[in-house]
């Protein structure tokens, strides 16, 4: 699949749109490792906001406290949720599965 030709106006729109992303997911990492915003909520917004529905489900999990790369992954395995995942393509018994494990 060839990529699709860009003007110099719409790749900086893209540029711009990708910074965007990445900022507003930093952002949301950062505040559910303080524990200002529950894994409930981020889960409850996703149908929502793009920057959550995109993120991949281990950086999610990563991000909440005391879980890191091991026990993201061992969690992800034992609901059966592939580790390439992103939020908007888990189902609902998978959301309530990780909401159940980890609150």
């Amino acid at each position: 699949m060839t990529l699709p030709k860009l003007t110099p106006e719409e790749k900086m729109e893209a540029l711009a749109k990708a910074q965007r992303m990445r900022s507003g997911r930093a952002e949301l990492r950062k505040k559910l490792k303080k524990g200002e915003v529950t894994l409930k909520e981020v889960l409850d917004q996703a149908d929502n906001d793009e920057i959550i529905s995109k993120m991949r489900v281990i950086y999610l999990l990563q991000s909440l406290p005391k879980i890191g790369k091991v026990r993201s992954k061992k969690l992800m395995e034992e609901i059966g949720i592939n580790e390439s995942r992103r939020v908007q393509g888990l189902g609902v018994r998978q959301k309530e599965a990780l909401i159940e494990r980890l609150g």
